[in-house]
């Protein structure tokens, strides 16, 4: 905007004489209401006024340019639209696509959980015929331990016997017979059925298990009913030289029922409950074992190691 101002016109000197003479101009914000009704009732404004002629504005834009720029308007609109639906396209192909992605997605995971719910069925059968295999194995099992137990019932068996060089038959019933002298229970060569020495399962075990059957079960007891009351009466116990060796006499020698595999396992584990204080008697009877915790308490017959457990957890 320019700061040029268009100059006020002269007054005559006979205006500018008059002292009561006031010089207003045409940009004052007041005048005096005698000047305006004069200047109503005049066609021209008194020498004495002046006026300020305000710069003409400038003219609008011509039709052709509004239409251009309508034109201009109207083109940017449209490739805005055009851009806008080539988006749209291209969002409706993309999410065409990925409705068919869910779609396989979902007919994968409704088939892998028809896979998983057959596979469950499967699984359920298994463990109950896996429960069903276990229950009869252990029948199986407890069925060999009694037919083991029934064929060991009348057999003893001699822990820590001395070898000697080229031992033979002859000299593992004289051995018993030696025993049995020496408990007062005298047998004959034909109360023994059968006497044989076990092979060795390690290498470093140099007397093996001497076994012995006796024609009844009868005889088996009495015989070790004979050796516990000679153990109990004799502090040395029943030792080698008592057996009639000359070397290694001071060997001790143990005797006892001939356990299957399964009961040698459950005494060895019972006599821990002694070890610890917590039972007091521990033997076994006819293949069995059984614990007891003081004279009073009641005789409890060993079936499995979990049971040996559940009696060492016991406060």
């Amino acid at each position: 905007m320019s700061l040029q101002r268009t100059p006020p016109r002269n007054i005559s000197t006979e205006s500018a004489c008059r002292p009561d003479a006031l010089v207003s101009y045409g940009s004052d914000p007041q005048l005096l209401s005698q000047f305006t009704n004069e200047i109503r009732e005049q066609n021209t404004p008194p020498n004495y006024v002046c006026f300020r002629n305000k710069r003409p504005r400038e003219t609008g834009t011509s039709p052709s340019d509004f239409s251009r720029f309508k034109d201009e308007i109207k083109d940017l609109v449209t490739s805005l639209i055009g851009e806008q639906k080539q988006d749209i396209r291209e969002i409706s192909s993309s999410l065409k696509e990925l409705a068919q992605i869910n779609t396989g997605i979902e007919s994968a995971v409704s088939l892998l959980t028809q896979q998983n719910e057959n596979f469950r069925k499967k699984i359920e059968q298994l463990e109950q015929q896996s429960k069903k295999d276990r229950e009869y194995i252990s029948i199986l099992e407890n069925k060999i331990e009694d037919l083991q137990r029934w064929s060991r019932k009348s057999s003893i068996e001699l822990k820590n016997v001395p070898r000697k060089s080229k031992e033979n038959r002859s000299d593992l019933v004289n051995v018993v017979l030696n025993l049995s002298k020496t408990v007062n229970l005298e047998l004959c060569p034909r109360d023994i059925k059968d006497v044989y020495r076990l092979k060795s399962k390690k290498e470093s075990e140099k007397n093996p298990p001497v076994i012995v059957e006796l024609p009844s079960t009868i005889m088996k007891t009495d015989l070790i009913k004979k050796i516990k009351e000679f153990n109990y009466k004799n502090k040395s116990k029943l030792q080698a030289k008592h057996l009639g060796f000359t070397i290694n006499e001071d060997t001790p020698v143990f005797v006892s029922e001939q356990l299957t595999a399964k009961g040698s396992r459950l005494y060895f584990l019972s006599r821990d409950l002694v070890k610890t204080n917590k039972y007091k008697y521990c033997w076994t009877s006819y293949g069995k074992v059984f614990v007891r915790k003081d004279d009073t308490s009641k005789i409890i017959h060993i079936q499995n190691e979990a049971q040996i457990h559940h009696l060492m957890q016991e406060k």
